[in-house]
């Protein structure tokens, strides 16, 4: 059973910064592409960033492009998504998935629909 825990959620003024953290257990996370996308109140879920199973190819929804990082360390079995200059649109609940049967070999896709594990969320508030 693959299971995914995102950490690293929290409060913070707007202009600040946090990182967020996907970790894998029971299966090696660097055989699958991950995804970020999150989830605001009334609104659907979207794609937030996606990185290849290598690290190699990264993908950015335009609306977080220049601010936030996605990044993998594939020896410690995590994703991370560091979110900077954050603004009170950026508040969510945010989820990381694994994308188990690339879509496109070697890259990532951000569409919510080739994703097939899902962690349980994190929440991001950004407010004054």
């Amino acid at each position: 059973q693959l299971h995914l825990v995102e950490s690293g959620g929290g409060f913070v003024q707007p202009g600040g910064s946090l990182s967020l953290s996907c970790a894998a257990s029971e299966f090696p996370l660097d055989l699958y592409a991950v995804g970020w996308f999150r989830q605001a109140p009334g609104k659907q879920r979207e794609g937030v960033s996606c990185i290849s199973n290598s690290g190699g190819s990264t993908n950015y929804a335009d609306s977080v492009k220049g601010r936030f990082t996605i990044s993998r360390d594939n020896a410690k079995n995590t994703v991370y998504l560091r979110m900077n200059s954050l603004k009170p649109e950026d508040t969510a609940i945010y989820y990381c998935a694994v994308e188990e049967v690339a879509t496109v070999p070697g890259s990532c896709v951000m569409g919510k629909w080739a994703y097939d594990v899902w962690g349980q969320g994190t929440q991001v508030t950004v407010s004054s």
